[in-house]
């Protein structure tokens, strides 16, 4: 399927990559400087925070320098508008769209998409910065950790690609199938007049979603990257070609994920390439390292237990598998530095094939968000050293796990954590929740 699989003709200049987030911010903002005719940019949030209002106001700033720049930011509607997980009151991100245009002279597009009626039902999970002629991809939203504003930071990929057809066809996308639709509406819009989507559109943008894809001047040989869209569990090319990376693969595969809760059918693909001899090497973030993680000394909240119920997704994968940690085909590599998240994704295989996304590689990125993705097809090798350059500095706060047994079990949890797993298994919520998660 990969070899058959069409994609953009780059040249081995064309890739760049940044590996800290200070150089991604860096880079992000000297692009919106320099931009000269259109800025289209896809994430999950823009947050109301140091380094949101600085993006924004660099935005602001080059659209008035230009006003002829045709500007787009689109965000998920749902998150948006509601305020952080535990605060009150309405605080929603697009208050301060709304509140900053207000007084433009030259106002830019903030649209939000509603992917699905409810914000846990699925988000918008599309990412892409994409400046003329150039993307910038990463995983990274808009906020002062996953920018680096101080000195803590959410440790994510950057690869920045000068392809004028990748940036056309990505952008052309966003207009056919997103801005273009009913479902969307402006987040910057007046509270008296605001304007919000019928409900029936909401209800099925999903199925207009399902449709999209990128068109592209495609080429079937030779260094190329496929750009891939996926939703849903039937019509989803990217889950289709993360299954195939594996399955295909001849010799090893690099796995990055934050979240280790794999759906069963790429649980199962994984098994199958132990058992045929090759290797994978997995680097996932400690629990202390997920963003969603509260340390004891803090107050407990609900949303506190998920990274334990990965880590115990973790655990179960690596028992059953020892075998081959045993051997040394399978590698599971723990990150962990100091006070900072982790949140890389993607799959290496064979060190000829990489796939950059903002997928979490879980049954939530497989059936309910909105996901794409980049497959870069390396078939000089003109790239092997830059990737593998990039696999080291992964790999540089990382400790190898040797036995299922050094990751922590139910009974050795806080006891707010081992309270709601232990009513969630009682209740055998723990499937639903997978699903969601």
């Amino acid at each position: 399927m990969l070899d058959k699989l069409g994609g953009i003709a780059v040249q081995p200049e064309a890739l760049t990559w940044l590996l800290t987030p200070c150089r991604f911010k860096a880079e992000l903002l000297a692009r919106i400087e320099k931009a000269q005719k259109s800025i289209y940019i896809a994430a999950l949030y823009l947050e109301d925070d140091e380094a949101g209002r600085e993006i924004l106001q660099a935005l602001m700033a080059a659209k008035a320098q230009n006003p002829a720049l045709d500007v787009k930011i689109l965000v998920d509607f749902h998150r948006a508008r509601r305020g952080l997980i535990g605060h009150k009151g309405d605080s929603g991100n697009y208050l301060m769209y709304r509140r900053v245009m207000a007084g433009a002279e030259y106002p830019i597009d903030i649209m939000g998409v509603p992917v699905k009626s409810r914000e846990f039902m699925g988000v918008l999970h599309l990412k892409g910065f994409i400046i003329d002629d150039a993307v910038i991809y990463s995983g990274a939203s808009l906020n002062n950790i996953y920018l680096q504003q101080s000195e803590k930071y959410r440790f994510d990929r950057y690869h920045v690609i000068e392809s004028a057809e990748l940036a056309r066809s990505m952008r052309a996308m966003i207009q056919r199938y997103i801005i273009a639709d009913p479902a969307v509406a402006s987040l910057t819009q007046d509270a008296q007049q605001e304007v919000l989507p019928p409900k029936n559109d909401v209800r099925s943008f999903k199925l207009r979603l399902s449709e999209a894809e990128y068109e592209f001047a495609s080429i079937r040989s030779g260094n190329r990257i496929t750009p891939l869209l996926g939703l849903g569990r039937k019509k989803n090319l990217l889950n289709k070609v993360v299954v195939a990376l594996v399955e295909e693969s001849k010799d090893s595969l690099f796995i990055c994920t934050p979240y280790f809760n794999p759906p069963y059918i790429l649980v199962r693909a994984l098994a199958k390439h132990l058992r045929n001899g090759k290797r994978i090497d997995i680097v996932v973030g400690d629990k202390t390292a997920n963003d969603f993680y509260i340390p004891p000394e803090q107050d407990f909240s609900t949303i506190g237990a998920l990274p334990y119920m990965y880590e115990q997704s973790l655990r179960k994968f690596a028992k059953r598998q020892q075998w081959a940690i045993d051997n040394g085909q399978l590698n599971i590599h723990l990150w962990k530095h100091g006070i900072n998240s982790y949140h890389l994704k993607g799959i290496s295989a064979d060190g000829k094939k990489h796939l950059i996304t903002g997928s979490n590689l879980n049954p939530r990125a497989w059936a309910l968000d909105l996901e794409n993705g980049l497959l870069i097809h390396d078939e000089t090798a003109c790239w092997k050293a830059q990737f593998e350059a990039e696999q080291a500095h992964i790999l540089e706060h990382t400790q190898r796990l040797y036995h299922y047994s050094q990751v922590d079990t139910l009974q050795s949890y806080p006891a707010p954590v081992k309270k709601i797993m232990t009513r969630i298994r009682r209740l055998k919520a723990d499937f639903l929740l997978r699903r969601i998660l």
